[in-house]
């Protein structure tokens, strides 16, 4: 199994599962077990051959799963434990079963598994702002993550170069900020080229409900994310009037960072604040809300008089600690809204934060170790090693990305609470979070590509705690799921032949590299500043 659970013993007997079975137990957890085994088109009933039983006391997500020769019994702590238990059994089933096949019937293999995972957030970011991908695609990440027991989806829903949600507040980001008229093509540090192809598209707000409670059934919780004041050039096309400047910005059409920034004065906040309300409105239910805080070009704000005298009307002795009250100010706006705060960790770097706010260290772990030291909860989502947007590979046959080296191995060897961290700054972490920025990931292709099946090792950790020395052999044979499912993940081996397109250029970004000179950048306050 992956991820492999807690306890896994083989019992004698068997049980044959046929397609119409009856699921018997809780309305709610029946439900949560027919989600997990869509193929065998389950029916709810008083008895049967699957029965479930809720037993609170072991604990969130945690489940316990019984095959013998007279059926399953799945005991659960809540749903989300009785959806798991489902996609255990699922797991006992052959490969085949991950296809569509009516009338199916498959042997069940006696077994006793008792399972519960090690951390709360096991996480996937898609940046969908670089590019755009449509609600098939997320609905279809949603069950693949699910499969695998990871349960937090991050989208990036606004950056530099597209917008991608509708409003009906200020119907301009949608109709103005979500699409631009060409897209960079060419490798980093390289002369610029482009495709001159048109790029865009948003999700309307009934495709935000729909992905939202298309997540909840399938125990995923989405964290929408408005990466804000800086990464503002999609925002600032449509509505300049929001700008440090007032100057209108185009929608980036090349990678890399703007100096475009949102002006820190009451209308944005009354801005963001409307957003807020029509994202979280659509969704349904946000316990988390992510506001960014990265990759900050603060001039602006120095050079304008307006800002200054707002700064100095606050008592703050610079933009830096201006930036850090902005990011508290809409933390307390989400915090009345039912949502806690997310921020990337500059947002920690340059200032006091309310103490609920969520920190993800992306640039390395030492500043998560401060920022679970002062208080705050952490997601690990350091670059090395889960940024899936690099290679896997320092090779030509890669195809496109901005660098290497980030292989299944590196990801398997992960631990996200440090044994060498103070248990009272290790018990602050949530858990782990692997990133897919999309510059070189432009369609679904390239996403499986990226994301599997080193998202096999992310699940693993972040379920099990870490992986064992079973785990290379269980991820090969848990790639024949993948082929049934339809992935088009990476071979373990490299890249098949169609998978070579837009080669990658090795040896230009090394991950060591950039994570020493992120580490450094870290240990200054006024770090917002772009910092690759």
């Amino acid at each position: 199994m992956i991820p492999r659970p807690r306890i896994f013993s083989h019992l004698s007997g068997s049980y044959e599962l046929t397609a119409g079975s009856v699921v018997s137990g809780p309305a709610d957890l029946a439900d949560a077990v027919r989600a997990a085994l869509p193929g065998l088109d389950l029916r709810p009933g008083d008895s049967g051959a699957i029965d479930l039983r809720l037993d609170p006391a072991l604990g969130p997500e945690a489940y316990r799963l019984v095959v013998g020769s007279r059926g399953v019994e799945i005991t659960a702590g809540d749903r989300a434990g009785a959806f798991y238990a489902g996609q255990s059994l699922h797991q006992l089933l052959p490969d085949a079963s991950y296809r569509f096949s009516a009338g199916a019937a498959w042997r069940v293999p006696g077994v006793r598994v008792e399972d519960a995972p090690r951390f709360p957030w096991r996480g996937l970011h898609v940046d969908v702002a670089r590019h755009f991908f449509p609600k098939r695609e997320i609905l279809r990440l949603i069950d693949l993550m699910a499969a695998h027991k990871l349960n937090r989806l991050h989208l990036h829903l606004a950056d530099d170069q597209g917008w991608r949600v509708e409003s009906r507040a200020y119907p301009l980001l949608h109709e103005v900020a979500s699409h631009r008229p060409r897209t960079a093509v060419h490798h980093y540090g390289e002369p610029e080229a482009y495709d001159d192809v048109p790029h865009g598209g948003h999700y309307t707000l009934a495709d935000l409900a729909e992905l939202g409670a298309y997540a909840r059934s399938r125990e995923v919780v989405i964290v929408p994310e408005i990466d804000v004041p800086g990464h503002a050039s999609a925002i600032l096309a449509a509505y300049p009037e929001l700008g440090a400047t007032g100057e209108r910005h185009e929608v980036l059409d090349r990678w890399g960072i703007s100096p475009a920034i949102l002006s820190p004065l009451p209308p944005t906040v009354e801005f963001l604040s409307a957003v807020f309300d029509e994202v979280i409105g659509a969704l349904g239910e946000v316990p988390y809300f992510h506001i960014g805080g990265d990759e900050v070009v603060l001039d602006h704000w120095a050079a304008s008089p307006e800002i200054d005298a707002y700064r100095e009307s606050l008592g703050l002795p610079s933009t830096g600690p201006l930036h850090a009250w902005f990011l508290r100010r809409l933390a307390d706006a989400l915090a009345e809204r039912g949502a806690r705060a997310v921020v990337w960790d500059e947002a920690f770097v340059s200032g006091e934060l309310r103490s609920d706010t969520v920190v993800m260290p992306w640039r390395g772990m030492e500043v998560g170790r401060r920022a679970a030291a002062a208080g705050h909860d952490v997601v690990a989502t350091p670059v090395f090693p889960l940024y899936f947007d690099y290679a896997e590979a320092a090779t030509a046959d890669e195809p496109m990305a901005i660098g290497e080296t980030i292989t299944v191995a590196d990801v398997a060897a992960f631990d996200p609470a440090p044994e060498s961290w103070p248990e009272q700054s290790r018990a602050r972490v949530l858990g782990a979070q692997a990133q897919l920025w999309t510059e070189r990931i432009p369609d679904g292709r390239t996403l499986d590509y990226r994301t599997w099946p080193r998202a096999c090792a992310l699940a693993e950790v972040t379920w099990s705690g870490a992986t064992d020395e079973d785990f290379p052999g269980r991820l090969e044979r848990h790639l024949g799921r993948l082929d049934a499912l339809g992935v088009e993940y990476r071979p373990l081996d490299g890249p098949r032949p169609w998978q070579r397109r837009r080669p990658h250029r090795p040896g230009v970004v090394r991950v060591p590299d950039v994570m020493e000179r992120l580490d450094r950048l870290t240990h200054d306050a006024e770090s917002t500043r772009p910092s690759v």
